[in-house]
């Protein structure tokens, strides 16, 4: 018999369990459908962000009398082309780089056509102009439209402004309703009922409308102050679902515990509560961005939405509803729409599923 009182002692050593957040991320990872929704926004997110060397007429890089420029950043920001625009090259790239500096350089975007503008005849060497209201070619990948305009070009640059308007308005629409609901939902009393009131009121204001109105007044409107009313408009769903998890949550003990120990309320409500009420929430704002760029594409097949040069699938539907013969402006631009609406709310019901512990027993796991 061993003297060691240790000996017949067994250790079992405790498995932690995961967080909240590592666990809803495996339920959502087992959801096939939601994974290859998320991975087709990732890759028109690096479309979106490599656009300029994807397609496009200026060089990605270039030397030109001794300096480095990257000129494709232009699509971003004209101060890209600052010294191009004072040497009068008047985007025509590939002849003026080879006269005004015969010992320059440049690195071409993949595909050569412009998202603005047509092709001219020899502005690539040997290349033909490109047709009017042309079909799928070799050189024009998705046809182009009735100005000559290529369709892919338009589509691929067109897919920064789709995501630009999803992102920035559902932004600000989840920082104006996480921050009220949780104000009205951790203080009530009065607090909660001006929040609520106000509430009320933006959600009988139409976003359309707002956006149609502020079009009329503003002189020359640009697609950030219609992302901004997207987003002010767009808070109150977030706002009313935050209130309610903070009303729920502020009732538990370690709240209390916390108040007993004279934690500030801000921290409290930023630190303890936050984290634990945003679960819900992510699943509106993933619909929010799917909802935000229906808008931003029925108003540009409309004619109200963002303004030129600003390229955009609603638009090229637009130039394809006066003439049906020309397929390739409704079918590719068409297509893009409903896929991206459709990736957005599989993410968000892959979401609901994932997070919500009385859906993760009936949801479908594709």
């Amino acid at each position: 018999m061993s003297s060691d009182p240790n000996h017949n002692l067994e250790f079992t050593k405790l498995k932690k369990s995961p967080g909240f957040w590592k666990e809803a991320w495996g339920q959502f990872r087992q959801r096939k459908l939601a994974m290859t929704a998320l991975l087709f926004v990732f890759i028109l997110g690096l479309i979106a962000f490599f656009s300029p060397a994807i397609v496009g007429t200026k060089p990605v890089i270039a030397k030109y009398k001794g300096h480095i420029y990257f000129p494709a950043m232009g699509y971003f920001s004209p101060r890209w082309e600052a010294v191009f625009t004072k040497d009068k090259f008047r985007k025509r790239y590939p002849k003026a780089l080879a006269e005004k500096d015969p010992e320059s350089w440049a690195v071409w975007p993949l595909n050569f056509n412009d998202p603005t503008r047509r092709v001219e005849a020899d502005e690539w060497p040997g290349r033909p102009e490109n047709p009017q209201a042309g079909g799928p070619s070799p050189l024009n990948f998705f046809g182009t439209d009735t100005r000559g305009v290529d369709v892919f070009a338009q589509m691929v640059h067109g897919t920064r402004t789709a995501l630009l308007v999803g992102f920035v308005s559902m932004g600000i629409a989840a920082a104006l309703g996480i921050t009220l609901g949780a104000l009205a939902g951790f203080f009530g009393g009065w607090v909660d009922m001006v929040i609520s009131r106000i509430i009320e009121v933006v959600m009988c204001i139409p976003t359309l409308v707002l956006i149609l109105a502020l079009i009329a007044v503003l002189e020359s409107p640009n697609i950030w102050q219609m992302m901004a009313v997207i987003g002010i408009t767009g808070w109150t769903g977030i706002a009313r679902l935050t209130r309610a998890e903070f009303l729920k949550l502020k009732q538990m003990e370690y709240v209390a515990a916390a108040h007993v120990l004279g934690v500030p309320s801000l921290r409290i409500m930023y630190k303890y509560l936050l984290p634990n009420a945003l679960a819900p929430v992510l699943v509106p704002i993933t619909f929010g961005i799917a909802a935000a760029i229906l808008i931003e594409s029925g108003l540009s097949y409309l004619g109200f939405g963002a303004p030129p040069p600003n390229p955009s699938w609603g638009k090229l539907l637009r130039l394809g509803q006066s003439n049906y013969q020309n397929w390739w402006l409704i079918l590719f631009p068409g297509l893009s729409i409903f896929v991206t609406v459709l990736a957005y709310n599989l993410i968000g019901e892959g979401l609901q599923e994932a997070t919500d512990p009385r859906l993760r027993e009936g949801g479908s796991r594709e």
